[in-house]
């Protein structure tokens, strides 16, 4: 089952649907407890808890209250806890009361010999960055201490994952019964993700506006298509990609080839640079003229094509068919000036734009909510999205949207969209839906990356050799042993 991500109010209303729970303090016991948890696993890791140190930033909510008592557990566990409070006259009265009697102590300033830090400064209530008195307190912090968020990394907006600044960037973050919204769009800034169930996943409800879902490595395993025993290579897929030009023939070598390594159908090229593509992947059909390209379930088209007459032509002509059709680059820039060639078309259409290119088409900086833009654009022309980013959203013209954290930046190089368009367009001439077909590329291409870097920059045609390795793996992740 794909991950759901929710909005704060969308937690909160599960809060209140717990009843008693939520009154008489229950969830905020166990999600205390949960906090606590994970950070005596982080101990764990480099020689048990006695003797540790731990720090509180506590804030005046119930974030803070958490905080307190985690802190109090910790200390009972033989942690020393020093908290400093942000608002003392607001501190969470239990919490306080029993992180004092387990013997911690409140401070002005935390000491700079911590193990680790637990920021209970805001939830998913907080908005903007860290006021002062926060931002004092995580800049003085000594070296080598681990940050421990409580639900979100304060500064961090729970809903569009706006990072704010100044904001905390956690190390650990630890969140209770589902994941926020914030937790994908704002993935690097919360570290690594810890969910504690305290009850809430049986309440929770949608309230509407973009719903937000990240696919897991085994739902894309079990979608990917691999050749079956009664398939041949058009039942795999036939894609056709327009790109390139004598010129710059890189684009069309890069879009042809991740084509050709994403599934086992058949690649057709079309354009100037058919000699170059022909040269590097003699099983590709290539031609010059989009009339002899034969017969295709689904075209790419935009990578390096420039922007001239013949280009809006070729454009119009793929989009005036019935067939699947991803939009990138070059192509991108013609729809801006004529959008009504994919506004309300009937087959499936996937624009691919980075922020520059999506600014284009809306006329608008992306800004800080990605996630209501991108939605807002496909339910406006009724198209699937994908804009691309470290962490890129696909959506769709129903409201539905899926996310990929690549986990690293090493894909951000010259040539890389046109890897993407590639695997993305030879998904859906296998007949995946856009958002799928969108949604999977953007995990194999960022798994490629990382495999390629291995911790050193990378260029795009290393990017599309790490290609079939990624979907190996992929693939032999999902499978049961010894298949």
């Amino acid at each position: 089952m794909a991950v759901s991500h929710f909005t704060a109010e969308e937690v909160r209303a599960a809060e209140r649907a717990t009843g008693h729970l939520l009154t008489d303090g229950t969830l905020m016991r166990r999600a205390a407890h949960g906090v606590a948890q994970v950070v005596i696993s982080e101990f764990a890791r480099t020689g048990g808890c006695y003797g540790r140190r731990a720090g509180l930033v506590v804030g005046a909510g119930d974030n803070g209250g958490d905080a307190l008592f985690a802190g109090a557990e910790l200390a009972r566990r033989g942690v020393d806890v020093t908290a400093v409070l942000l608002a003392p006259g607001r501190a969470h009265p239990a919490g306080l009361a029993a992180l004092r009697r387990r013997g911690g102590r409140i401070v002005a300033a935390l000491p700079t010999d911590l193990d680790v830090v637990i920021d209970g400064v805001v939830g998913i209530g907080g908005r903007g960055p860290l006021r002062d008195n926060a931002a004092e307190v995580f800049a003085a912090l000594g070296p080598g201490v681990t940050v421990v968020a409580v639900d979100l990394p304060s500064g961090v907006d729970a809903d569009t994952g706006e990072v704010h600044h100044p904001a905390v960037r956690a190390d650990v973050t630890v969140t209770f019964g589902v994941l926020r919204n914030a937790h994908l769009l704002a993935g690097p800034q919360c570290g690594r993700i810890h969910v504690v169930d305290i009850g809430l996943s049986r309440t929770i409800g949608r309230q509407g506006g973009p719903l937000l879902f990240s696919l897991s490595d085994n739902e894309i395993a079990e979608a990917w298509p691999i050749p079956g025993v009664h398939d041949d290579k058009y039942t795999q897929g036939v894609v056709g990609v327009i790109a390139g030009s004598r010129r710059y023939p890189g684009a069309a070598i890069l879009a042809s080839g991740a084509a050709v390594a994403a599934t086992s159908g058949m690649t057709r090229y079309v354009g100037a640079a058919f000699a170059e593509v022909v040269g590097h992947f003699p099983e590709v059909v290539a031609v010059p003229d989009l009339s002899d390209a034969g017969r295709v379930q689904a075209w790419v088209i935009g990578p390096g094509v420039g922007t001239d007459a013949a280009a809006l032509e070729a454009l119009r002509t793929v989009l005036e068919t019935e067939l699947p059709v991803l939009v990138d680059a070059d192509a991108l820039t013609l729809v801006a000036d004529h959008n009504d060639l994919v506004v309300g078309r009937d087959a499936p259409t996937l624009l691919t734009p980075h922020a520059g290119e999506f600014a284009r088409l809306t006329g608008e900086p992306v800004g800080p909510d990605r996630l209501t833009v991108v939605s807002s654009l496909a339910r406006r022309w009724g198209v699937t999205v994908l804009l691309k980013g470290r962490i890129t959203l696909v959506a769709d013209s129903d409201g539905v949207v899926h996310g990929n954290d690549a986990g690293s930046s090493w894909a951000a190089t010259a040539g890389a969209g046109d890897v993407l368009s590639g695997i993305a367009g030879a998904l859906l001439a296998a007949g995946l839906p856009p958002i799928w077909a969108g949604a999977a590329a953007a995990r194999v291409h960022a798994h490629a990356a990382a495999l390629a870097a291995r911790g050193a920059p990378i260029g795009a045609s290393a990017l599309l050799g790490a290609l079939r390795p990624a979907i190996r793996e992929l693939l032999a992740g999902s499978r049961p042993k010894g298949l």
